[in-house]
């Protein structure tokens, strides 16, 4: 297995564009790229344009139906069928909409294929992650699920135990639901609680179906919970079920909405955060999966302050050459964040909270505490159906 990294990347995927007024503006796709660029990290990993997603391989997750439906909308967006979830606010059409969403899910089965078969240890794409799109509907700025559809490409060629990781501030409910049934997949996803945040699924009773009990796992965290909180869930959820798993390739979602600055979630979490996140991933695919790991986008809308400091930190991970949070950021791409935005770019790759601190749960819990009722009712949920002790 080669021991270097790709990173997925085709300049026109820059093109998955709602318009002006929509908040997915693809700018923080071009940012991170260039940052990334800035950083001189592409000396560190190959960068690999992989195919678009052809009509059999979106037919893993999508139904053939609400693929036409989206190619007819690319063609005429004027006649996008809202029955699909196609032509609304969140999900505008416009055209090209389907060669580009199959773009951004070619790159995520790209990522797969070359992990799965050796080519790269590890791969990125963070212009995927686009984990609401469901297999007969558009939903929350997402077309075609690239996440799902890596999964399924990875099950395809012979995969028996997958795990994906969604940290995401919005509930992996697209990815959730193509493998609700499928006990090789087990699904993690920690989020804000579906009581204040769209798309209002993802509560910790909802673990997989009857044949799959104990495969879909919620972590339903309160608005307001910041790095300290977000680390000990994660940490006191997602170790010991991968642990148990034991997956042969571990895929991570990393949108970067949690962030305290983002718009559009109620989340506190720091840049700092994010980051230990993302090398708390990339252990774990080391630990456990041989080190084959995909790494994804996602959400995130403070497209010049977060994204693409947060997704620049993402891909050094992937490359073994991890970039210190006190690092000033090159003068060059803030020069060219403020010609194309007219927004001052952030001076360094932190928000000055490294290192972060938690605390784990082997020390105790406070059954008093919100933060760990959502650890607790996550635990208790899904952990006795997999054998473990909640």
């Amino acid at each position: 297995m080669s021991g270097r990294a790709q990173l997925m990347w085709d300049e026109a995927v820059t093109g998955y564009d709602f318009g002006p007024d929509h908040p997915m503006d693809p700018v923080r796709l071009a940012l991170t790229r260039r940052l990334v660029d800035a950083f001189g990290l592409d000396r560190e990993v190959e960068v690999v344009s992989a195919k678009p997603a052809g009509d059999s391989t979106l037919r893993l997750v999508h139904r053939e139906d609400y693929i036409e439906a989206v190619k007819a909308a690319s063609v005429d967006p004027r006649a996008a069928d809202g029955a699909y979830g196609l032509g609304t606010m969140d999900d505008p059409a416009f055209a090209g909409m389907h060669e580009v969403s199959a773009l951004i899910a070619g790159q995520s089965v790209g990522a797969a294929e070359a992990v799965w078969r050796g080519e790269a240890l590890h791969a990125v794409n963070f212009a995927g992650g686009l984990h609401h799109a469901m297999p007969g509907g558009a939903s929350g700025f997402c077309i075609y699920n690239d996440a799902s559809l890596a999964i399924a490409r990875l099950l395809e060629l012979g995969a028996e135990r997958v795990v994906y990781v969604d940290v995401d501030v919005h509930h992996g409910d697209g990815v959730q639901a193509a493998f609700w049934e499928d006990p090789r997949v087990l699904t993690v996803s920690l989020h804000e609680h579906p009581r204040t945040l769209f798309p209002q699924t993802g509560w910790p009773e909802e673990t997989g179906a009857a044949s799959a009990e104990g495969s879909a796992v919620n972590v339903a965290l309160p608005a307001g919970t910041g790095d300290a909180g977000w680390l000990r869930a994660f940490h006191s959820v997602v170790p010991e079920l991968v642990a148990d798993f034991r997956p042969q390739v571990l895929v991570t979602q990393h949108g970067a909405d949690t962030h305290f600055e983002d718009p559009l979630a109620h989340l506190a979490v720091s840049l700092d955060a994010q980051r230990a996140v993302q090398v708390a991933c990339h252990e774990l695919a080391h630990e456990y999966a041989e080190g084959r790991w995909v790494a994804l986008g996602g959400g995130g809308y403070a497209v010049v302050d977060v994204v693409p400091r947060s997704w620049t930190h993402l891909v050094a991970v992937a490359a073994g050459r991890e970039i210190a949070p006190e690092t000033v950021v090159p003068e060059g791409w803030r020069q060219e964040v403020f010609a194309r935005t007219r927004q001052l770019a952030p001076a360094r790759m932190t928000d000055g909270r490294w290192p972060v601190s938690w605390t784990g749960w082997e020390s105790g819990y406070d059954p008093a505490d919100r933060l760990d009722q959502a650890v607790l009712a996550a635990r208790r949920a899904v952990f006795p159906l997999r054998g473990l002790l909640a």
